[in-house]
């Protein structure tokens, strides 16, 4: 059923009463449902392989033919969510021929008005998906299928998250294997590849908040939050067609940075104070010791030296400053706290993982 999604505009459906709600997205093609618009639970997928596509026309067909074949051969009730994030060579037409062709029935394509990122992609694609696990898997193919069972049976252990870990040779080791051992040195996570192919419980993603670009730190994310990580090694296999997207030279020093913001929040977003209200300690007590050596060195030894005045008054006027800002971080953790605390009630998001 091919239906016109709503975007924030509203857009009704083209063929249904029923209306879809998926921000900054305008079409969709989705499985049939009941008369109130949602799958039953007979039939609703137990597998969501979520997959962000920029660009990737021509690696379809393969994609939805293999991605096919891997679900029928293990008869895993699955569906495919595919975003397309504002591609300009037909990605989302090229999916929909080659879903058909597949014959797949259970399959959901979306699309992005702009290029917003892989991680708003994975985003866009969970908030459409029904399964209860979430399979993170790129329309490139660098990644085979087959990998995907051996993911859900991992979940199935008792795992939360389970990160792949890249085997074989690519591009960029040196500099993927930095950034991994220095992820691993800062967060304590148990996991070598932080930027591979994974898969996750659906619940994850309601209690982690995922900014642009930091799918990558799903993991340490999800770690922090006390999920069981575990980890698999997964064949990585040349690009077969087109460049790639989700990537550049600059990214690396967008990565590092991301990193530390990511650190600052798991460390100091609940208690600010320790960050801003110790450095402001930390300068007060410093300006104090350098007016102590200004007053010596002026009445003891009547030698004035007027840059330590100038140090004593900066030290003292930024101390004052980072102090007083902890007390209004203090503030807004208390609000962010209490208003992530109502959109869980809202959406119904249990306190505790069921046991």
């Amino acid at each position: 059923m091919i239906e016109a999604a709503a975007d924030e505009r509203s857009a009704p459906a083209a063929s249904s009463s029923h209306q879809v709600s998926v921000p900054d997205v305008s079409r969709s093609e989705t499985p049939p449902a009941d008369q109130d618009g949602h799958a039953s639970a007979a039939t609703a997928p137990r597998v969501s392989i979520v997959i962000p596509a920029f660009n990737e026309a021509e690696n379809m067909p393969e994609l939805f033919e293999e991605l096919a074949e891997m679900l029928r051969a293990n008869e895993l009730r699955a569906e495919i969510v595919l975003v397309d994030d504002g591609s300009t060579d037909g990605t989302l037409d090229a999916a929909r021929r080659a879903s058909e062709s597949a014959g797949w029935p259970e399959v959901t394509l979306l699309q992005h008005r702009r290029n917003r990122g892989k991680t708003e992609a994975l985003m866009t694609a969970a908030r459409r998906a029904r399964g209860e696990y979430l399979v993170l898997f790129d329309a490139d193919l660098q990644h085979s299928p087959e990998e995907i069972p051996r993911f859900v049976e991992r979940l199935d252990s008792g795992m939360d998250v389970v990160a792949g870990r890249k085997v074989g040779p690519y591009d960029k080791r040196t500099v993927s294997s930095l950034y991994n051992w220095l992820a691993r040195k800062i967060f304590r996570v148990p996991a070598r590849d932080l930027n591979a192919m994974k898969a996750f419980r659906a619940e994850v993603l309601d209690r982690i908040h995922l900014r642009h670009d930091w799918h990558r730190y799903l993991v340490i994310l999800a770690h922090a939050e006390g999920y069981d990580i575990g980890e698999m090694d997964i064949q990585l296999y040349p690009r077969r067609r087109g460049e790639p997207k989700y990537s550049g030279g600059s990214r690396i020093l967008v990565g590092i940075l991301d990193m530390l913001a990511v650190w600052f929040q798991l460390v100091f977003s609940r208690k600010p104070m320790l960050f801003f209200g110790v450095t402001g300690l930390g300068l007060l007590f410093a300006g104090g010791v350098t007016g102590v050596i200004a007053i010596f060195l002026r009445f003891g030894l009547g030698q004035g030296y007027r840059p330590l005045l100038t140090l004593v008054l900066w030290f003292t006027v930024v101390g004052l400053l980072l102090f007083v800002l902890g007390f209004l971080a203090e503030l807004v953790a208390s609000l962010r706290s209490e208003v992530e605390e109502l959109r869980r009630e809202r959406e119904g998001v249990p306190r505790d993982r069921q046991v």
